[in-house]
Formats: structure tokens, sequence, C-alpha cells
């Protein structure tokens, strides 16, 4: 199942081994996402789901870039936008973040150049994940005047409490041995060799009981930060959407657009 147009933010493609590859599909924007590309991955996973026996998921991004983050001119646009809509733009996000999460087979995600906001989200929300050499990450919501509050509970998981007071408060750029150690990534390899570790890190899996799989995957979740309740997934969702409608993210991506620094520095 395969959808090649460049103008899909997302393709999806499933093999005959029920590999599913899903590919961010921006490189313009170095994989920015908006709220097509939100709804683009919402449609995705309800293929999956639909799809009769996935083995894996694997995700990348097509060009120099994994994922940058959030597209800045759009989230411009929703601060100017009702709180309604805000909200609306803030769950979806969430959403396609707590279903990939949650998916019950396991998911790699391959990792090269820029993976800063959002982009953070998916790699905390995967199973597995294979860095190239020079992959550079950033939890970079504060620099703007934004939070991460969706995905505080996946980077909870990912990196554990005591790195996410670090990173989600400095916004400080980190590369990829860093990452490593800290827990966001499992490997690295040359960026050459990107695809290829990915392709062994799935046959591996595929040596392993789906099922066995499946139930091991649900009992580690049990037990995470990311199992979040209903109520306290609507909290972090407002927070979201009312911080970017705040004086300060307006302040923070003005900064950004002007090229310059924010007033608060």
């Amino acid at each position: 199942m395969t959808n090649p147009s460049s103008a899909n933010p997302v393709l999806l493609e499933i093999d005959d081994r029920k590999v599913a590859r899903l590919v961010l599909n921006r490189p313009e924007v170095n994989n920015a996402y908006d709220g097509d590309l939100i709804q683009a991955m919402l449609t995705a996973f309800e293929a999956l789901e639909k799809a009769s026996g996935i083995r894996a998921v694997v995700i990348s991004g097509n060009g120099r870039h994994f994922q940058a983050g959030a597209d800045l001119k759009w989230l411009d646009t929703l601060r100017a936008a009702s709180a309604e809509e805000n909200i609306r733009a803030s769950r979806a996000t969430a959403e396609a973040v707590r279903r990939l999460n949650s998916t019950p087979v396991p998911t790699v995600a391959l990792v090269q150049g820029a993976c800063f906001g959002g982009g953070i989200g998916i790699v905390a929300a995967c199973d597995i994940v294979i860095a190239a050499d020079d992959a550079i990450f950033s939890i970079a919501e504060v620099r703007w005047g934004l939070t991460a509050a969706i995905i505080i509970p996946q980077l909870n998981d990912a990196i554990g409490v005591r790195q996410v007071r670090r990173y989600a408060l400095t916004g400080e750029r980190f590369d990829a041995q860093e990452a490593r150690r800290i827990g966001l990534v499992h490997a690295i390899v040359p960026a050459s060799e990107l695809k290829a570790a990915g392709a062994r890190m799935v046959d591996q899996l595929l040596q392993n009981g789906p099922d066995a799989i499946s139930q091991t995957k649900a009992l580690a979740l049990e037990s995470s930060w990311s199992m979040i309740d209903e109520a306290t997934f609507e909290r972090l969702v407002e927070m979201h959407a009312k911080k970017r409608q705040s004086g300060e993210a307006a302040e923070g991506l003005l900064s950004f657009v002007e090229k310059r620094a924010a007033k608060w520095r």
C-alpha cells in the first residue's frame, strides 16, 4: 500500500512481510509538522489498525532531517485562531503521539539530522530508536515561549524525569552520543548505514512471536508514565493550547520570524 505523491505529508507502505514504513514527507521544511501532517499521521494509524497482521512499524523522515518540530508559521496562525481551534490542534497532535506510543506492534524510529520538539515526542513514543551519527536533538519548545506539555509523559518514559528536568528546561541541543547516554537513542550508526541498521532491527523483531511481543509491550506500558487517564490527557492538551496563545509565545514566535533574540534574553 503506497502513495508516492510528494504532496502527501506522510507516506505509508506495507511490504509482503507486513512491515509498515511510515515516512514523514515535508522535506522542504525539514518535515516540520502542521495540521495536515498531523491528520495524515492519524489517517496512517487508522489504516494500520484496519490492516491485518502488521508485524512492525518503521518511522523515518525524507530529506536531510528527521523532524524539525512544529512549523512555527503554522503555530503563529493558530495563535490568532479561536481557543477551540487551538485545543482541536493540540488534541490531534497529542492523539497522534498517543496512538504511536500504544501501537501494539514494535515501532522503530530512524533518525538523521534535526530531531526537535515534536520530533523528540515521536522518537520518545517509539520502542526502538536508531540514530545517524549526524543527528541533533532538542526539546526546543521553551525557546519560543511554548511548552512540551503533550509529550512530557513519553519523555519521562524515554529518558527519565531527571533528564527531562534538564533538557526540557534548557532547550539546548545535544548530539547522538548524548541522546544514547540518556536513553533516548539505542544505537548510533554512520548516516550511510541508517537504513540498513533499521532493516537488521526489523529482521531481529520478526524472529519473535507477534502475540508475545504485543503482550510484552502492553505489560511494559502498564507501568509507564505515558499511560495517562483521559482527564490528565485533556489537561495536558488544554495547557499546550493555552500556552500557544500566551503573550510569551507571541514574543517567542515573533523573535523567530524576525531572527532576533527574544526580549526575555
